[in-house]
């Protein structure tokens, strides 16, 4: 059919061949040229359209000086007389032109499972409406039912699917623009570190300000812009700030916008490979001739050789100048050639009525005589009269895959996965439906090409560049040029990992290995291709020569060959090829190539496609590179990435940011998939014939290979990771290195492998790297060992990176030298900050100061045990090498003249010599160990010499300005090479190899009979004992002390430290007592020889050993700011001071017994000092009126005896030998001194910057400092002498000087003193005193066990008391053990229990008041249980659960378990007894909120309170005034009613969020969400309103212990009533009920007497199960008219205020029955309300799930799950952005909801409770929320940051970048919104 070559038209990229010139064309063989059109420029077609009759040119030209054909007889005449072949007639396809050959056709007859298309065609059903036209007129994808999105997408108007999170983004994603639509206009919040766009409201980061792009739509990011952006050295800056590439700079073409690239350009001097155009630009030398114009003036293409007769292809002339012309054209009159030899010799020919013209098929009548031709499919020969046969299957696209030629026709055929349309040509992939996924820098999206569906997979990415995928195994796998880093998910999203992360400095193109399962990328940094496993494992440099700038990669695993590109200028850009093993590399493209970028492989058809964003050209060609033809060229501004599918190819481009597509072999029918993105990079087709089956050539096995099996062309090669060599047997690898070279690079470091000939360089995949300076290793455990200059720390890790860890992290300022004593394994080090050389064990223990004097600056160091000795450089004041044993004794100077710099060190340990780098003479050097005989080794071309090393007969070296690794014969220098180039801030360098000479030593043996470190010496000491920083070694000389005996300790917020003052130098030590948030306030124990420390974050007070071990938490509960501490050695008790709470407290050193001394008047108190001999303590107050008061140690006489002249009194310190308090002031930045009364008050010191811990010993006083960061000291007499102990110490906080073993004497003696729990000194003798709360027993020394009467209250993960018998109101924490979110709670004083509800758990259980004891007593079938009520008289537990909305009753062990109200309850709250009375009272938070009570056992169920309510929270009963009393959250105010709703008072008003509560005597106590604060008032006026403690996050429920709490007794008081099972009150008597689960016993409604029913009273006709039992103990009560008259009627009133109960009213069981029909009639109409509701739910369910959500949050439940470390902030009368906190237990995170103001908001707003089951506060933003669970209709509305499948970006850069915009969007699902 002739529409199948219709595509020959378009040929336009093989004809035009000067772009300036659109007449000039020349066509390619085996086509006509038609004549040049004016709008389509140049037209070629195939010779046998000439004179077929069909005006094929656009000029007819074709159909000129032609008769009208005659059709033969295999052939068909159109009415318009062309000729067709005979099948093509109804073959659905007008081949006539006028549709003549597809009138009066028969039907055809499509099978069962075809479907009929319009034009008779018939394809196969399931194609039917999958979005491709295979019916070709588009039948089949008419009338297809409209796609439908999922609830995660958006759907666009014109039907199209985006992500959700993509509505009202400021960011344009449907085609049609409507996600934009009908959103609000309020721009999004941008933060400090975003600038916002005005006209797009998109956010970016501050950092793309004025970067030289407009990123935002309208470019006000770029407006105002002062500076212009800097461009990279790589880059050339254009006028108008643009930075391109600096090789387009002066190369002929404008690249600037402005041009100012070309101007000023010099007249260059091309190189001898480049040809000079003859604008004067250079291009490569075998860019002429080669029909490209790559010259500006295309000079390159002038002066060409003329085409040879082999440059004449088949159907061609060839003119007598060398011209070449279509034979068609030979002997038409015309002349063609210009020289006229095309018609010489013409004979005229005869007509076509004679002998056909002597034509043998088709003849037609010329100007000249008869022109012979042929029929479709065949072509003239050279005789101009025969025909021969047209090979179709030579033109590119005849068939879409496999073209088989046939005589006069061809054949389409398809390849496996594929099958024929048809249409006959084209295939179809098997397999579902395809989609794009690319990358976009910020994340990676899929689109479907015909752009229905376009969502993200992953997001929140830094700069994806690269992508590939694994279709098999459902991965995807991408390149970070941000992070440098390669990683991989599935291709959902999920499952982010990490398989590359080192050694990576621009991965720009990636490449999967689907059936080999192996991963190829390129890295333009350090010019590689490498090879890894999927994971990451096994990973190999595959190419490293003659490669400059790899970019894309391609793999083709059935051949075993990987493709890739390269945009070197040297060698110049070229796209390469080789086997997946290395080998067999070939160029297939090298000529008219500058930036070649995307790259991809059609399999089907064995093409390869690339694109180059310079030439702005597609290209393709065979695999070999044969064949290459340009596809596209035109419309390719900045093309990067491209993939195929199909027939259709799909690229990337940068500078319209969009996805396009066209025909993959002529660029036809181009389109945009995708626009207005962010920043397109690669791209790929997800489909299974994108990799279809081939076979793996390693098998199953592996190819037998221990590591790497990698493919070639003829099978397969095993092969190592980088470094490891292959063992003989050719398949397994070895398992160690033997030898490589190490080195440093600052922020990583590497090795190259001396085991293999490839010298590629490999990262040692260790972390934390800032500033590596300094190397060395050893071969015994396989450690390499580092110091870093900024972490200032030394680390190792094996040579694999594995066992990474920190062996020394502290004390270090700047260690720049580092050396391993193989022999003693010791690690040594200098530090040019601290000016010390310092040794420790290789782990870094046992650390000591060896040499600490007349150092400046030391550098490198290396050591020789063989001789005993250690060197090292010295870059002071006057450089020097000096060496030293390795003992730190008997110092000289080797080296003392002519150094400036000296670096790197290194010891030829063979022959005893000493080499050294110095960097400023610019040499390297070496000499006799002992410095004689020096010599220069390399005195020439070293411009920075760093790191030095030896191995074997050649000296290695780094050198920084060269940015090399070279090496040279160690003896003379002579054959100096390059070993590695191109590598940034190289640093040491060492040879790691297993050939170490063995040393015997005496520190081998038994560790030289040293108790602590053995270090060798010179021969003549051979060893020396040396003992740990500030510990002295004994007389012996070789046992140390026990520790430190005289020192200072100091707490440095995150680690505490000792530096000694027992010897002649100051070194701290850090003590290994774990992880520190905030220590604040630090002292010792000096008797048990343990530390004591306060921790404000971890809100602890803690305790370790001396040496950091056994660390333990002393107090964890009540602790708020503890800034002071002070240890009682003598006494055993620890003293605190509180500055949160404002308190002074004491304990016993365990903890246990802890006292609140100090509360009153108390305004930040501070440091605290105890005089134990004296009894007296001190402490500082940094209040409003600061001062310095005394008390006795037991809390009494109180005095102020410093209160003038003070600031911010910090530290505070007593020196006991001169009687005298010593204190700092940071604000007055004084040292003062007084006596121990406060007078003789002087200044000691001022000028200090910002003091704050204090401390003396001996002579000096010791003090921290914040701002100069350093520890000082000064004489303690004259203030005189002052010095810097230690400096750049950030974070100091408290300090102590310690002398173990002098603590004084204990006043309490071993008794205690007599007393039962506290013993207390004063300088009168001793006092006995109480823990918090508890008194004193009348003999004043013995206390009581518990409070008589105290508060008990949850908060959260802790149930704590508050004693009301003493007036401190300090809370105690009650020791209960697994508490997550406590909420309500109540107690039984008759069995001393508590009962909670833990809604984290899930559980009720109780334990003794004293928090022992804990057991679960109910763990089943609860869902969020709020309230909780314990019966003491009937021995019963009441709960109320929100979840379930139900009321439920058990005995106090859980057992007999009954639900006893579950209609009408909508959220039922707090819960509360009356068992005296048999009533029961509950709070419902539900649409109509109340509060309802019933009896006991849930019956005469009423409302009592059911308007004006909010949110009923807390909920309690005064028992001596017959009231309720209730807190209201959100109306704010506490209220109060009789027992009958009436008689309602407003308490108290505007109460900020109050939530439990209770009464006692005469006062109201509730705890407070907002105040955070446990409150009271007068319980009947409501004033004296008065905080009883505050500073306490997550208060829930209250209530207070006390025996007159629970009194009276009811009929089930004695023998459970003579109830089986449950026996429950009532006003009137009581009922026994069962368990709605029975038990193993027999259960009976009826009470028994011993054993007997208790008859029921004659003459009543009430069942048993209605009668009242008990009514001779019922005190009665006074309802009102009605209330107990279960038969009198309801009230028209109540009725309507719904008081009256749903269950009172009962049809008689005696009353006659109800007529059938009236019965039919309510069935029907309750199926029929029913159904309504049903229908009405879930079309409420759809329309929520459907509907665009307004971001705006609702006022919902406030959180139950404040962690105790954060503030609740609910103060809804405040700002209109003020934020509020909800909880939700189902999606267990926190919210946070923007408040209304309180006149807004209504009563059906309520706040919901949905207990969370998290205790802290943590938003989870990764993944989407849980869908509130079913049947509840208050959806809630969650904020979250879009990190999954919300976050959008935006970027725009013109290399590798990223920006991000972060947006929030509210999920679906909100009923109400405010």
């Amino acid at each position: 059919m002739k529409t199948l070559a219709v595509f020959l038209m378009f040929f336009a990229s093989c004809m035009v061949a000067d772009p300036s010139n659109p007449t000039s064309c020349i066509c390619p063989q085996n086509l006509f040229q038609c004549d040049p059109s004016s709008t389509e420029g140049c037209t070629c077609i195939p010779l046998y359209w000439v004179c077929d009759g069909d005006n094929d040119c656009d000029q007819a030209n074709d159909e000129a000086r032609c008769d009208r054909p005659t059709c033969s007889s295999n052939q068909y005449t159109c009415d318009n007389d062309k000729c067709i072949r005979k099948d093509w007639k109804c073959d659905g396809d007008n081949d006539c032109g006028d549709n003549s050959d597809e009138l009066n056709c028969p039907s055809k007859n499509c099978s069962a499972d075809e479907f009929q298309c319009d034009n008779g065609n018939c394809i196969q059903k399931k194609w039917k409406c999958d979005r491709d036209d295979d019916c070709g007129d588009n039948s089949d994808e008419k009338y297809c039912p409209e796609r439908s999105c999922t609830d995660s997408q958006f759907t666009c108007d014109d039907g199209s699917c985006i992500s959700a999170g993509w509505r009202c983004d400021h960011d344009i994603d449907c085609k049609d623009g409507s996600d934009e639509l009908n959103c609000k206009l309020e721009p999004p919040r941008c933060s400090d570190e975003e600038f916002h766009c005005k006209a797009d409201g998109v956010c970016l980061d501050k950092t793309y300000r004025c970067d030289g792009d407009n990123d935002c739509q309208d470019g006000a990011d770029e407006e105002n812009c002062d500076v212009k952006p800097q461009c990279s050295d790589w880059e050339f800056p254009c006028s108008d700030g643009v930075c391109i590439n600096a090789a387009w700079k002066c190369d002929g073409a404008y690249d600037c916008d402005d041009k100012s690239d070309e101007r000023n350009c010099p007249i260059q001097s091309c190189g001898p490979d480049q040809f000079k155009c003859t604008s004067g630009s250079c291009i490569h030398g075998n860019w002429t001739c080669d029909g490209e114009d790559d010259c500006p003036d295309n000079s390159d293409e002038e002066d060409c050789d003329t085409p040879n007769d082999d440059q004449c292809g088949p159907g061609q002339f060839k003119c007598d100048n060398g011209v070449c012309i279509g034979r068609s054209k030979v002997c038409n009159r015309l002349d063609e050639c210009g020289d006229k030899s095309d018609e010489a010799g013409c004979i005229s020919r005869s007509s076509c009525a004679i002998n056909n013209g002597e034509c043998t098929h088709k003849c037609t009548n010329g100007h000249n005589g008869a022109i012979c031709a042929c029929p479709i499919g065949y072509e003239l020969r050279s005789d101009r009269k025969m025909c021969e046969d047209f090979d179709e299957c030579a033109i590119d696209g005849t068939c879409s895959q496999l073209c088989t030629n046939m005589p006069g026709s061809y054949e389409c055929s398809c390849v496996r996965g594929y099958t024929l349309k048809p249409d006959g040509r084209g295939c179809k992939a098997l397999g579902g439906e395809a989609y794009l996924i690319f990358a976009n820098r910020v994340d990676i999206r899929k689109v479907l090409p015909d752009k229905s569906e376009y969502t993200s997979i992953l997001q929140g990415l830094e700069n994806a560049i690269a992508l590939d995928f694994h279709l098999e195994k459902g991965l995807m796998f991408w390149t970070d040029v941000t992070l440098d880093k390669i990683k991989r998910a599935y291709i959902n999203g999920t499952g982010v990992m990490e398989i590359i992360n080192t050694g990576l400095e621009s991965p720009g193109g990636i490449a999967v290995d689907w059936v080999q399962d192996k991963i190829f990328w390129t890295d333009s940094g350090t010019s590689r291709i490498e090879v890894s496993n999927l994971d990451g494992s096994h990973r190999k440099v595959l190419i490293w020569q003659h490669l400059a700038k790899p970019r894309a990669i391609a793999a083709h695993p059935g051949m075993g060959v990987i493709f890739w590109t390269d945009w070197g200028e040297n060698p110049a850009p070229k796209i390469e090829r080789s086997t997946m093993d290395g080998r067999e590399r070939h160029t297939i493209a090298d000529r008219s190539l500058f930036w070649p970028n995307g790259l991809t492989i059609d399999y089907a058809s064995s093409k390869i496609y690339w694109a180059d964003a310079k030439h702005h050209v597609i290209e393709c060609a065979h695999l070999d590179g044969t064949n290459r033809r340009v596809v596209i060229d035109q419309g390719l501004p900045h093309p990067f990435a491209l993939t195929i599918f199909e027939d259709e190819l799909y690229w990337t481009d940068w500078h319209t940011k969009s996805i396009y597509k066209a025909n993959k072999f002529h660029g036809n029918s181009k389109e945009t998939v995708r626009n207005r993105l962010h920043f397109p990079m690669d791209i790929h087709t997800f489909h299974p014939q994108r990799q279809p089956p081939m076979t793996n050539k390693c098998g199953a096995n592996n190819g037998g290979c221990s590591h790497l099996c990698l493919p070639n062309l003829s099978g397969f090669v095993c092969d190592c990771a980088t470094g490891f060599k292959l063992l003989p047997n050719g398949q397994n690898c070895a398992e160690n290195l033997s030898s490589f070279l190490l080195f440093a690079r600052r922020s990583d470091i590497r090795r190259v492998s001396f085991d293999t000939a490839d010298t590629s360089d490999v990262v040692i995949p260790v972390t934390g790297l800032r500033s590596a300076v300094a190397l060395d290793w050893e071969s015994a455990g396989d450690y390499v060992y580092w110091s870093d200059v900024t972490g200032d720390s030394i680390s190792r890790a094996r040579w694999d990176g594995s066992g990474q860890q920190v062996v020394v992290g502290t004390n270090l300022e700047s260690p720049a030298g580092l050396a391993i004593d193989w022999v003693s394994k010791k690690l040594y080090w200098t530090d040019a900050g601290t000016d010390r050389i310092e040794v420790s064990n290789l782990d870094g223990s046992m650390r000591s100061v060896l040499i600490h004097e007349n150092l400046d600056r030391p550098r490198d160091i290396i050591v020789d045990p063989i001789g005993g000795y250690m060197y090292w450089t010295d870059w002071g004041a006057t450089p020097h090498i000096e060496r030293a044993g390795m003992d730190g004794i008997g110092r000289e100077v080797v080296i003392g003249q002519n150094l400036t710099w000296p670096n790197g060190l290194a010891i030829d340990y063979k022959n005893s010599k000493l080499y050294w780098a110095d960097a400023g003479l610019k040499v390297i050097e070496f000499s006799d160990l002992d410095g004689q005989g020096r010599t220069v080794l390399i005195g020439a071309d070293l411009p920075h010499p760093f790191g030095l090393t030896l191995h074997e007969d050649k000296v290695y070296w780094t050198d920084w300005v060269t940015k090399s690794i070279q090496m040279a014969n160690k003896v003379d220098g002579s054959r100096r090479e390059t070993l590695r180039e191109n590598l940034e801030h190289l640093m040491d360098i060492h040879m790691f190899h297993r050939k170490r000479k063995s040393v015997p030593s005496m520190c081998n043996i038994n560790n030289g009979e040293c108790s602590h470190l053995c270090l060798i010496a010179p021969l003549e000491r051979d060893r020396s004992c040396s003992c740990p920083t500030g510990v002295l070694l004994k007389s012996d000389g070789r046992t140390c002390e026990d520790g430190m005996s005289n020192f200072l300790i100091f707490a440095r917020r995150t680690d505490i430290r000792l530096i000694s003052l027992d010897v002649n130098y100051y070194s701290d030590v850090v003590l290994p007592v774990g992880e520190l948030r905030n220590a604040i306030a630090i002292d010792v124990d000096r008797k048990d020889r343990k530390i004591y420390w306060s921790d404000s974050v971890l809100d602890k007070i803690q305790r370790s050993n001396l040496d950091g071990s056994n660390v333990e938490d002393i107090i964890y509960d009540g602790l708020h700011t503890t800034d002071g501490l002070a240890i009682d050695s003598a006494g055993r008790k620890m003293y605190w001071t509180d500055t949160g709470s404002n308190r002074i407290e004491v304990a016993t050193l365990d903890g246990k017994l802890r006292k609140v001394l100090i509360w009153e008047n108390v305004d930040n108190p501070r440091a605290l000092a105890l005089h134990n001999d004296a009894g007296y303590m001190y402490w500082s107050d940094w209040g409003q009126e600061p001062r310095i008061e005394r008390a006795d140690m037991d809390g009494g006489n109180r005095l102020v005896i410093i209160r003038d002249n003070l600031g911010w009194p910090n530290g505070l310190t007593i020196d006991r030998p001169t009687n005298r308090i010593i204190w700092a002031d940071a604000r007055t930045e004084v040292i003062e001194v007084s006596d121990l009364s406060g007078a003789n008050r002087r200044v000691l010191i001022s000028g200090t910057q910002h003091p704050y811990g204090l401390t003396v010993s001996g002579n000096w006083i010791y003090w921290t400092d914040w701002q100069s960061k350093s520890i000082e000291r000064v004489n303690k007499f004259t203030g005189k002498d002052r010095f810097t102990v230690r400096g750049s110490l950030s974070g100091l906080m408290d300090l102590h000087a310690v002398q173990v073993d002098n603590y004084g004497t204990n006043k309490c003696g071993s008794n205690n003193g007599g007393c039962s729990h506290l013993c207390l000194p004063n300088p009168r003798a001793l006092s006995c005193a109480c823990p918090t709360g508890l008194l004193m027993k009348e003999d004043g020394k013995t206390c009581e066990t518990m409070p008589r009467d105290y508060l008990l209250f949850a908060s959260r993960a802790s149930i704590r008391r508050i004693s009301m018998d003493t007036p401190d109101n300090t809370d105690v924490t009650i020791p209960l053990t697994d508490l997550h979110n406590v909420i309500a709670l109540d107690y039984d004083l008759k069995e001393g229990k508590i009962y909670y509800t833990d809604v984290y758990l899930d559980v009720i259980r109780r334990a003794n008041l004293n928090g022992s004891k804990v057991e679960s007593v109910i763990d089943q079938g609860l869902t969020t249980a709020d309230g909780i009520a314990v019966d003491w008289v009937g021995r019963n537990l009441y709960w109320t659960d929100t979840g379930r909305n139900v009321i439920e009753v058990a005995l106090l062990d859980g057992t007999c378990r009954k639900t006893l109200i579950e209609v009408n309850l909508d959220e039922p709250r707090a819960i509360a007894l009356f068992p005296r009375k048999g009533l029961m009272f509950w709070t419902d938070w539900g649409k109509v909120p109340k509060i309802e009570r019933s009896f006991q056992d849930g019956s005469n169920r009423k409302a009592i309170i059911d308007d004006n309510l909010g949110w009923p929270n807390g909920l309690s009963i005064d028992y001596d005034m017959r009231r309720i009393y209730w807190a209201d959250a959100q109306f704010d105010r506490i209220e109060t009613a009789d027992l009958n709703g009436n008689n309602r008072v407003h308490l108290l008003e505007q109460v900020d969020h109050p939530f439990g509560l209770t009464v006692f005597g005469d006062y109201v106590y509730w705890t407070d969400w907002q105040k955070r604060a446990i409150t009271r008032c007068d319980k009947l006026t409501g004033k004296h309103s008065t905080i009883v403690q505050g500073n306490m996050d997550g208060l829930m429920d209250i209530h207070v212990v006390s025996a007159s709490r629970q009194m009276g007794t009811n009929g089930c008081s004695i023998n459970n009533g003579g109830c089986t099972h449950l026996c429950l009150a009532r006003p009137n008597g009581y009922t026994c009920a069962c368990p709605d689960s029975p038990d193993t016993r027999p259960c009976s409604t009826v009470p028994t007497i011993n054993g007997v029913p208790r008859p029921r009273p004659s003459g009543t006709d009430k069942g048993f199960e209605d009668y009242e039992y008990g009514t001779d103990w019922n005190e009665g009560y006074d309802f009102s008219p009605g209330d107990t008259d279960q038969n009198t009627l309801c009230s028209e009133e109540n009725r309507r205020k719904g008081k009256c109960n749903s269950l009172e009213s009962k049809t008689s069981q005696n009353s006659t029955g109800v007529h059938g029909a009236y019965i039919g009639l309510a069935v029907i109409l309750g199926v029929a309300i029913i159904g309504i509701i049903i229908f009405l739910l879930v079309w409420r369910r759809h329309k929520r799930r459907r509907r665009a959500m307004d971001p705006t949050l609702i006022f919902s439940n406030l959180t139950y799950m404040k962690s105790s470390s954060d503030s609740v902030d609910i103060d809804r009368r405040s700002a209109k952005n003020q934020r509020l906190l909800k909880y939700d237990k189902k999606e267990e995170r926190l919210t946070i909801l923007p408040a209304k103001p309180k006149d807004s908001v209504k009563h059906n707003e309520r706040e919901v409770v949905s207990l969370m089951k998290s205790t802290e506060a943590i938003v989870d933003c990764s993944t989407p929320p849980t869908p509130p669970p079913p049947l509840r209709h208050d959806s809630k509305l969650i904020f979250k940051t879009r990190s999954d499948s919300n976050l959008r970006n935006v970027n725009s850069d013109s290399d590798y970048g990223d920006k991000e915009e972060v947006i929030y969007e509210s999920i679906e699902g909100m009923e109400t919104q405010i």
